[in-house]
């Protein structure tokens, strides 16, 4: 009966307001949190495998740092692009990291490492991806330099201590002051992602709710794309391989030492 169709439809109006009003009461970034979460988890333990590596070789800590300069270095010339745009309220002063990324890449490849350079596929692929929303869709490009400096300031952090425990074991007590850590050195961290979070959420209220749905989908194409990229970093297994192949030999060095002794005290 119509009467019933009828209905049937006011209830789906009814429930669709209230998603509506739940979404307009949560924190966008938070709704951005809760989409992402499953995708960010299985980026945090890839993170934590490859990079987590460079906190006691160079070699892969290098390579993470080369991979995250393309991205920082799109992110911060886009920001300058559209300053003009309502993602010009994203750039929080002290954020900006690509000058940091040169020095750290410098201090770890020497002052001509750029002289040869080329970024590899899976970072190509992804600056097709951001040049294409920049051409498109630039508002999509707050996902991207929201949780990239996020995940920065944040994860970035924790592997920059545990980084430092590692050089001060390494070197000796005389050795003064941090290298190859200028990335990660960031003054005043909490209040440049309050900033960047209370600067998302206002931004969010401003835009239509096509491109607040559109954002967080990307949000999840972030990850995507950054899982691809860390992925590609070569360095990581073979530090694991040579770390395997050592933990095997002292095995074997220990179990013919154990033999060795047994024969000797039995005489």
């Amino acid at each position: 009966p119509l009467s019933n169709a009828n209905q049937l439809t006011d209830v789906n109006n009814f429930l669709n307001w209230m998603k509506m009003v739940a979404d307009t009461e949560i924190p966008f970034t938070k709704q951005m949190r809760i989409a992402t979460r499953e995708i960010h988890n299985v980026s945090d333990a890839m993170v934590n495998a490859k990079l987590g590596i460079g906190c006691s070789d160079n070699r892969v800590w290098a390579e993470g740092l080369m991979i995250y300069y393309e991205v920082f270095s799109f992110m911060e010339g886009a920001m300058d692009r559209l300053s003009h745009t309502l993602i010009g309220d994203l750039d929080i002063p002290g954020m900006r990291r690509k000058e940091a990324f040169e020095k750290d890449l410098a201090f770890y490849l020497g002052p001509d490492w750029q002289k040869d350079y080329s970024p590899r596929e899976s970072v190509c692929n992804y600056l097709q991806h951001v040049k294409n929303l920049e051409k498109n869709n630039p508002y999509l490009l707050m996902a991207h330099i929201y949780h990239f400096y996020m995940g920065l300031l944040s994860g970035g952090q924790i592997m920059r201590r545990q980084r430092a425990l590692m050089q001060k074991l390494k070197f000796s007590r005389k050795e003064t002051g941090l290298q190859g850590l200028a990335v990660t050195e960031v003054t005043n961290v909490a209040k440049i992602k309050s900033g960047m979070a209370e600067a998302m959420n206002r931004i969010a209220g401003e835009l239509d709710e096509e491109t607040r749905q559109g954002l967080i989908e990307e949000s999840k194409m972030v990850f995507i794309l950054s899982n691809s990229m860390v992925q590609s970093i070569e360095g990581a297994g073979a530090v694991v391989a040579i770390k395997l192949v050592k933990w095997a030999m002292y095995g074997m060095l220990g179990v013919l030492l154990a033999i060795y002794v047994k024969k000797w005290a039995l005489g």
